[in-house]
């Protein structure tokens, strides 16, 4: 329930903005503001997570973005499309929603990792099993948000994020006590751990940074598909939803051809030949013209992603240790997304005309990132181990 509403107002709001301003720097500057907050959230998220425990910060964040979006939804039905309020109110519920995302998603992804280590060698079959849901909830929620926006209205698209977060909230009150509270650290000497930790671990420094250099093309598409699909192609909001769910579907296939691949290969192998399908998606992305060649070149890439997403949690769950797990995975997310708030400022400050030459810029930049990393993760233990 958690992973369909993030979805939903991950690729909502953007597709919301477009719809209410008609204004793509407006939309560029919507996903920017819904990125930059989550960047000091996942950070202060991974601490608070620690200190309070898990189910605690998740119940609280789905109380809390359930309520921000039917406030917006109350503000949007006596608004005029046109009045500056309407503006005012999507940016901010952009910002809001962002940052109560993460702290569920932190965590969601805290309690993954304690499923992870109690599985031992067969972390990334858990891994794969939570990547699968996250890709469930991709398929459906884009698809969703885009025909509610087009044939609904933006009150009935943000009426259904607000439920998935309330039963978010109550399925989570089945869970019992929290595993990981501990309430004898400040919140934020969680933030010195996550650096420490992070840097004593020099495998999961180089796929972070690979991935982050990745994450820049592929946050620049999906800040620009609502500008590129709609004003572009011509088509709807709703096909800009398929595309994401139809992406969605290639990254489930990819994830479980990506769970038997490991057990007989191996992280590096299955690791490398994802980032190669990725960057090559990348790479053609600036060169179609067609809506269909669009589509199949997102569900490439989200494929390619969906294969590194697997070795990276995997490789998470091996080598961060549990003490300080919260506040190391908050770091390790924060410096992956810190390029989607840049994608969306890019988007806002770039004419559109010039879109595709940014992207070609971009997708160059992430495939001499990719192959530098996996390059130098072939000779360090850890990723290049076989499977036992």
């Amino acid at each position: 329930m958690d992973a369909a509403g993030a979805a939903m107002t991950t690729y909502g709001i953007p597709l919301l903005v477009l719809a209410t301003t008609n204004s793509a720097a407006l939309t560029g500057l919507a996903f920017a503001l819904e990125w930059i907050p989550r960047l000091a959230a996942f950070a202060v998220a991974g601490a608070m997570v620690d200190r309070y425990g898990a189910i605690r910060i998740f119940r609280l964040a789905s109380a809390a973005r359930a309520a921000i979006v039917l406030a917006a939804a109350l503000v949007l039905t006596g608004l005029d499309s046109s009045a500056p309020g309407t503006a005012i109110t999507v940016m901010l519920l952009a910002v809001g929603t962002g940052v109560l995302t993460e702290f569920s998603y932190i965590a969601a992804e805290t309690t993954g990792g304690v499923a992870s280590r109690e599985a031992g060698e067969r972390a990334h079959r858990v891994q794969s099993v939570l990547l699968g849901i996250d890709q469930v909830a991709t398929l459906a929620g884009p698809a969703l948000a885009g025909l509610l926006l087009q044939w609904a209205g933006p009150t009935a698209m943000l009426l259904v994020i607000a439920v998935f977060s309330l039963l978010a909230g109550v399925l989570s009150l089945r869970q019992h006590s929290e595993e990981s509270a501990s309430a004898s650290e400040p919140v934020f000497q969680g933030l010195r751990i996550g650096w420490s930790t992070l840097w004593s671990l020099p495998a999961l420094v180089w796929l972070v940074t690979g991935l982050a250099l990745s994450n820049l093309t592929s946050g620049l598409l999906q800040a620009a598909a609502p500008v590129i699909v709609v004003q572009q192609l011509g088509q709807s909001t709703a096909d800009v939803g398929m595309i994401w769910s139809a992406a969605a579907v290639a990254s489930l296939l990819a994830v479980a051809v990506c769970r038997r691949a490991v057990d007989r290969w191996g992280l590096w192998p299955v690791g490398a030949l994802s980032a190669a399908i990725a960057a090559s998606a990348c790479l053609a992305v600036s060169f179609t013209h067609t809506y269909s060649a669009y589509l199949v070149l997102i569900a490439l890439l989200m494929a390619g992603e969906g294969g590194m997403t697997v070795v990276l949690r995997t490789l998470r769950s091996h080598l961060i240790p549990e003490s300080a797990f919260g506040s190391t995975l908050g770091l390790t997310v924060l410096l992956l997304l810190v390029p989607f708030p840049v994608a969306g400022i890019l988007v806002a400050a770039v004419p559109p005309a010039l879109l595709g030459h940014v992207i070609t810029g971009c997708a160059v930049l992430q495939a001499l990132g990719l192959g530098l990393t996996f390059t130098r993760l072939r000779t360090l233990p850890g990723l290049s181990t076989r499977p036992a």
